[in-house]
């Protein structure tokens, strides 16, 4: 997770990704957390969507685990993120790994307005709880997507419960995150995920609670969408 949207994003947020992005592929350092959901995260998106040869946008690719996961699923996969150092780290992996994976330092409105073609899936994990306008920017992720593509957003709810693990467990007592990763009014309920994805004209097909066990590491999809969770949408479908 970075930025990707200059409309909502927060200078101070895209600096607070950059100062770690040399980190970002350390699977002990700040970025741990993310390293033990992607791929729970990569298994919900692969088998609701059919990635080979799938055109994918990951919005706010930050070094590239979600780009990466799917690009060995066989997917053709775009990486955008308004952090240049964190666009820098995940081409260089991508090069040491082999694969081929298109990234820039991009505003995801800047391409939802370019004659740029759809892609059949987007993709943007943890990122919606830090801009200041979350509406806003689903709108701008149903922009580009293919009608009758797919949407992917995961994120937290906002509840006693997510406060207590994402903020205090995991940023206070277990120091999983560095202090002030999130900010626990801008979690984002599931209904409240939803009504903003109906207003940009996408409609709710799935979702899934993103569980994490930080003692042993293991992640797992659950039923729990009180804490981490991913929402699956798809686009209308253009009419003749």
């Amino acid at each position: 997770m970075s930025s990707a949207s200059s409309q909502g994003a927060d200078p101070a947020e895209i600096a607070k990704f950059e100062q770690l992005a040399h980190r970002f592929w350390d699977p002990d350092g700040e970025f741990r957390p993310l390293h033990h959901l992607n791929p729970v995260r990569a298994e919900f998106i692969a088998s609701r969507i059919r990635p080979v040869g799938a055109t994918i946008l990951d919005v706010g690719c930050g070094g590239g685990l979600l780009a990466e996961a799917l690009a060995r699923k066989g997917a053709r996969v775009t990486g955008i993120d308004l952090a240049p150092a964190m666009i820098e780290t995940a081409r260089l992996h991508a090069a040491e790994s082999a694969l081929d994976i298109r990234y820039r330092v991009q505003d995801a409105a800047v391409l939802a307005d370019s004659p740029e073609p759809r892609f059949d899936a987007v993709c943007c994990m943890e990122m919606l709880e830090h801009v200041p306008d979350p509406a806003q920017f689903i709108a701008v992720l149903a922009r580009l997507v293919k009608p009758g593509g797919d949407v992917f957003v995961s994120t937290l709810n906002r509840n006693i419960r997510s406060f207590l693990l994402a903020i205090v467990g995991a940023e206070y007592l277990l120091r999983l995150l560095p202090r002030g990763t999130h900010e626990y009014e801008r979690f984002i309920r599931p209904a409240e995920l939803a009504a903003h994805a109906r207003a940009a004209g996408l409609a709710l097909k799935a979702t899934g609670g993103l569980h994490y066990e930080p003692f042993s590491g293991r992640s797992r999809l659950t039923q729990d969408l009180s804490v981490n969770y991913i929402a699956h949408f798809t686009a209308a479908k253009a009419t003749a």
